[in-house]
């Protein structure tokens, strides 16, 4: 599978592949924040 292969040393690092994994994780966080703070609001601060 391609998660299991080793790194290639030869292989150049991409700035654009660098930049789309920032924004992606970028994504991933602020979906989770949202999550947390619907749950937060509608359980805890909802009266």
């Amino acid at each position: 599978m391609y998660f299991f292969r080793k790194k290639d040393p030869n292989r150049p690092t991409s700035f654009n592949l660098r930049v789309m994994h920032a924004i992606n994780a970028t994504a991933i966080i602020m979906f989770l924040a949202g999550i947390i703070w619907k749950l937060i609001y509608s359980y805890i601060l909802k009266k």
